[in-house]
């Protein structure tokens, strides 16, 4: 397969990595490989950066068969990794099966935990020390607004999170992409994005978010960009001060009436 980003593309890409100081000498990054249009190009982009590279460092893909259907047929992937040149894993977890038997709990939760714990096994059995996932721009933006809105908490996830118990490090270097870029990515590697078979596929909480984000967007066109401003560090930011715990507040409300008295 002839490889080729187009420089709009590439220079984003290798932003994020230099930036964020993805790549060392000598990794062996894992791509967790769903087939979706994200990790597709995500795949393509790092097989392309290998070639040129100046940091010499070796890549696979991993996907994960949720058994959601009877039918997922991961040969489209492995055809895809092979022109690629790179090396290609599948292995089977029934997830649909554990959602089933935890009725009540957020079955996007429970999907993403064992998702991630299959990535990362699989990773560690290899000698893989870097797992790269497709998580874009509006993955982030999309995660900090829920976080306000449901949580009450100012958080995304981080460009780079080194994890402890593992000893692997996630990568996301598609973060400076929107994911409308990444829907027009498809003929640059020229594999149709396989569909996604979880059945509440444009029915979660994400969905309505994204749609939200959407519409006030749409409203005020400068909407999303304030919203991902607020999300990075450095940004002036007038908060109210965390919480006192109960015995603080009992410690400063005694002192307050205890003025004056003697």
């Amino acid at each position: 397969m002839h490889k080729h980003l187009p420089q709009p593309y590439f220079s984003r890409f290798v932003r994020a990595i230099i930036e964020f100081d993805m790549l060392q000498d000598g990794d062996k990054i894992l791509v967790g490989l769903s087939g979706g249009k994200d990790s597709l190009f995500l795949t393509y982009a790092l097989a392309v950066l290998k070639d040129i590279s100046p940091v010499k460092f070796e890549l696979g893909a991993f996907t994960l068969d949720p058994l959601f259907t009877t039918d997922f047929d991961p040969a489209p992937l492995l055809d895809f990794c092979t022109r690629l040149g790179i090396p290609f894993g599948t292995s089977q977890a029934n997830i649909a099966g554990i959602i089933e038997n935890n009725a009540g709990k957020d079955p996007c939760f429970t999907c993403a935990f064992f998702r991630r714990g299959a990535v990362n096994n699989y990773a560690k059995q290899h000698g893989y020390n870097k797992v790269a996932l497709a998580h874009h721009h509006d993955d982030a933006v999309e995660t900090f607004y829920m976080g306000l809105l449901y949580a009450g908490h100012l958080k995304t996830f981080a460009p780079v999170t080194y994890l402890s118990r593992t000893g692997l490090t996630v990568i996301r270097p598609l973060v400076y992409f929107r994911e409308k870029e990444l829907r027009e990515s498809v003929s640059l590697h020229g594999l149709t994005p396989i569909a996604s078979p979880c059945p509440m596929n444009g029915k979660t909480k994400r969905q309505e978010i994204k749609e939200r984000i959407a519409a006030l967007e749409a409203a005020d066109p400068a909407f999303y960009a304030h919203l991902a401003a607020a999300m990075r560090g450095g940004k002036a930011a007038e908060l109210w001060p965390e919480p006192p715990e109960r015995r603080q507040l009992k410690v400063k409300h005694d002192a307050f009436w205890r003025q004056n008295r003697q």
